[in-house]
């Protein structure tokens, strides 16, 4: 028996070493494709941004008998964005109002929550970061200026990192962006002891500078900065007016969507924005690098690998609008490791990663020209030949809606706009911009699973906007002092008459002093709010004639401050101006293009072909009418399953859907309390899957809500 005993050992080791090793012989390290498995433990699942989960628990065949398992009240109604981590059996989140906290991840039960000092509690958050060495754990998140980190365990303030536990997001910027916005949306990237952060800055003439910056995580002490402007000597300074980089009139080029980190080479992968102001560039003639590029950036000291700019001189807001995906696609019979890019105007870029070149061909094709005096759009833009786009490129009288009762106004309107197409400038009478602002893709991102399968929503919404003169001196001039501020910073998204636009997200001020207090209003105007920036660059006498306007309290003579020797930031425009961020809507408010007005899709990136695509959302109104299933807009992304399932929310209709990843069937659905404009993640507690969303309401116009939920399967008796 002795005898026996050597050879059954071997046996059952090389039994189980070929268990271990099958699954992912040929698979990609899963720190590069998927959240752990037990835990979510960086923002959108892992370094690789690709929203995927190795739990199988939830099946195709059981989904359909989730439940609720526990709701999270935050008591901050309003718009969350925040897609939570879970750790070691722990939910860290953020509430509407920018503050972290931390739930027990099987019930709920609340550890702890922090309102940090003197944070900006108006704007949203899209998550936090952790990390750990030994007996230091830290949780990093964002509120107005300040980078934050606290200890995981308690929410304590880290006194060792930077001043008294906050450093500020402007240590690398200069000193033009003392008194500029500077938030962050989106958590940081970490690399060893390295947060690389995300900016949002203004897109006005009054925009800060947008360099990539890295903070020691330890110290709180700024690490590198990357020039998004480049300065002179500086690779694709001559792309600019060779004073840009003094941020006098040139700004922005900010990561705002987030970054992907591939660890093991080392490699940080950023898309920028675009410069500001974002539809005139006639003080920025140029391409324009590193605005509206990829980067890929050694993660370690921030040097420039290799960029591919996606937009050249943006003038239509074309920035990339969430993290690229860190994949693994076969290509001609080989495995590649690729990120892939997706856009707002439905293009998905895949690249090698540690080169930089396409695996599908990229043309550069001829674009409209600009009618605008002074502008020189860039006369050619990059086209991928594949993936096809997920959007639609033109809308013509063919695409009007058939369900549009003023269609005749419609077509006038359209007839008397441009609409050439992709990338088709501003124009005086109007440009129809499809697909729109929003994209396409939006900050949501894309999901992918380690087949290479691609799986994003996508919207089809159209805008209408025209780009005209800005007022003159002479008329500034002859306005009262709380006017001209209003004219000069509020016009564009309000509109002339404070009727706002909130089919687009601007509401109404008319009448502003009955529904908010003026310590409210003046906050906002000070802090901004969701998609209002920031109005730091006002004087305290410039925001109090503001608020008086707004109050109908108008000043007996006009009135123009100027510092001594200083041109004000708020002294300073632009020769243009857009008429507003308006959608081009029926009568009814309804999208004025044909559907689908929302899709959901899932990309072959090893072939560039599509595996389906099928309406994502809807609107109950018209399908209790007998109007099939039109799509929606929607915002937050998906998250797919080893087990083969889609998770996504993100519409006005308030769903949280499950589809069939394989075939796009959907499989479950149920109302939330509020809709969920943001991405969901799942994780396992005890042996048991939990898929978790946050549910702020507040976009589009749905009802606000204030919760997280979780929902299960139910427990087996």
């Amino acid at each position: 028996m002795k005898r026996l005993l050597l050879p059954v050992l071997v046996i059952v080791i090389l039994v189980a070493g070929l268990l271990l090793w099958a699954p992912w012989a040929d698979a990609p390290a899963a720190s590069e494709l998927s959240a752990s498995g037990r835990d979510w433990r960086e923002y959108q699942g892992g370094p690789g941004r690709n929203q995927y989960s190795t739990l199988n628990q939830i099946t195709p065949a059981n989904v359909q008998q989730l439940e609720m398992a526990w709701q999270y009240h935050t008591g901050d109604t309003g718009q969350i964005q925040c897609n939570p981590i879970i750790v070691n059996g722990v939910l860290f989140g953020m509430t509407a109002t920018t503050q972290p906290f931390a739930v027990e991840a099987a019930t709920g039960r609340e550890i702890w929550r922090k309102r940090a000092e003197g944070a900006n509690d108006l704007s949203t958050s899209r998550g936090l970061v952790y990390w750990e060495k030994g007996e230091d754990k830290r949780i990093l998140y964002t509120s107005g200026e300040w980078l934050y980190a606290v200890e995981a365990a308690t929410g304590k303030p880290v006194a060792a990192f930077g001043e008294n536990g906050r450093t500020s997001l402007k240590a690398g910027l200069g000193e033009t962006a003392a008194k500029k916005m500077v938030i962050s949306n989106t958590p940081g990237t970490v690399y060893e002891d390295l947060i690389i952060m995300p900016l949002r800055v203004s897109e006005g003439s009054d925009a800060s500078l947008g360099h990539v910056q890295a903070f020691n995580i330890r110290t709180g002490e700024l690490a590198w900065a990357f020039h998004t402007i480049p300065q002179p000597g500086e690779y694709g300074y001559d792309t600019w007016p060779k004073d840009a980089y003094k941020n006098t009139e040139v700004g922005a080029g900010n990561n705002w969507a987030g970054m992907a980190v591939d660890r093991e080479r080392g490699i940080v992968y950023v898309p920028t924005g675009s410069a500001a102001f974002d539809f005139y560039g006639g003080n920025r003639k140029g391409s324009n690098l590193f605005a509206n590029t990829l980067l890929a950036l050694n993660a370690k000291t921030g040097e420039r690998i290799w960029h591919y700019q996606l937009v050249h001189h943006d003038i239509l807001d074309r920035d990339p609008p969430a993290p690229p995906n860190l994949v693994t696609i076969t290509r001609n019979g080989k495995k590649v490791d690729a990120v892939a890019q997706v856009t707002k105007q439905g293009y998905v870029f895949v690249f090698d990663r540690e080169t930089g070149e396409p695996l599908f061909p990229i043309e550069e094709r001829p674009v409209p020209a600009s009618d605008i005096p002074g502008e020189e759009a860039w006369p050619t833009q990059p086209f991928p030949t594949k993936p096809a786009p997920y959007a639609r490129q033109k809308f013509t009288e063919a695409d009007i809606s058939p369900y549009a009762e003023n269609r005749e106004e419609l077509v006038k309107q359209l007839r008397n706009s441009r609409s050439e197409g992709p990338f088709t400038p501003l124009s005086a009478n109007g440009t129809v911009i499809y697909p729109g602002l929003d994209g396409g893709a939006e900050w949501g991102g894309a999901a992918a699973d380690p087949e290479g399968i691609l799986y994003l929503n996508s919207s089809e919404m159209a805008w209408h906007i025209a780009l005209g003169s800005s007022v003159s001196e002479e008329e500034l001039a002859s306005l009262s002092l709380g006017k001209r501020m209003y004219t000069l910073n509020c016009t564009p998204c309000h509109g002339a008459e404070r009727e706002g636009n909130p089919s687009s997200g601007f509401p109404s001020l008319v009448d502003i002093s009955s529904r908010r207090e003026r310590e409210h209003v003046a906050n906002v105007i000070t802090k901004g709010k969701g998609m209002m920036p920031a109005f730091s660059k006002l004087s305290e006498e410039e925001k109090k004639a503001l608020v008086g306007f707004l109050y109908g309290e108008e000043e007996a003579q006009p009135v123009i401050t100027k510092e001594p020797g200083l041109e004000k930031e708020a002294n300073k425009k632009l020769p243009y101006q857009i008429s507003g961020y308006t959608k081009f809507l029926d009568s009814k408010g309804y999208p004025a293009v044909r559907p689908p007005w929302g899709t959901l899709n899932a990309i072959d990136l090893n072939t560039g072909e599509y595996v389906w695509k099928v309406p994502y959302g809807e609107y109950p109104e018209l399908m209790a009418k007998g109007i099939p299933q039109t799509g929606a807009e929607s915002y937050g992304g998906p998250v797919v399953t080893a087990s083969g399932l889609l998770f996504i929310a993100g519409t006005k209709d308030g769903k949280f859907r499950a589809y069939d990843k394989k075939t796009g069937k959907l499989l479950w659905e149920t109302q939330l309390p509020a809709a969920a404009f943001a991405t969901p993640s799942t994780y396992e507690v005890n042996g048991k899957q939990y898929v978790v969303i946050a549910c702020g309401g507040t976009k589009l116009g749905a009802a606000g809500g204030d919760s997280y939920v979780a929902f299960a399967l139910p427990e087996v008796d």
